[in-house]
């Protein structure tokens, strides 16, 4: 599909459309989630720091190809699940294009880390990176 159609957000929302009507015992949306529905749930905001960049088309755009597996019980609850990923786009990590950036998780880093955060994991500030200089 074309780059900001919708593709990322419909995924999430079957996912959470899953986890919402299905429990780890097979209850229903009534049920409390299990803890798997929290790891599927919670690991895209992870994957999209590491593998979303801004594009000129799409502030939030996926450049990587991500296929879950949901696994449910006979009941049809959720018992478990595997991401895997793959990166579509690694030259955008060092050249991106005019008016793009690099991949969000750079900058998250270099902006919400403390001083002393910065220090131990030895890093400079975001100025002091050529490769999001380049950024737009």
């Amino acid at each position: 599909g074309e780059s900001g159609a919708g593709k990322t957000e419909a995924a999430k929302r079957l996912l959470e459309y899953i986890a919402a009507t299905s429990s780890s015992s097979g209850g229903g949306a009534t049920a409390s989630r299990s803890p798997i529905h929290e790891k599927l749930l919670g690991s895209n905001p992870l994957l999209e720091a590491f593998g979303n960049a801004k594009t000129v088309r799409n502030d939030n755009s996926s450049r990587f190809g991500k296929y879950m597996t949901v696994e449910l019980s006979p009941s049809g609850g959720i018992v478990g699940g595997r991401v895997t990923n793959y990166l579509l786009e690694k030259p955008r990590v060092l050249t991106p294009a005019s008016g793009e950036r690099s991949f969000h998780v750079f900058y998250y880093l270099l902006a919400g880390a403390s001083d002393a955060e910065r220090k131990a994991l030895r890093l400079a500030p975001a100025g002091g990176y050529a490769m999001l200089q380049r950024s737009g």
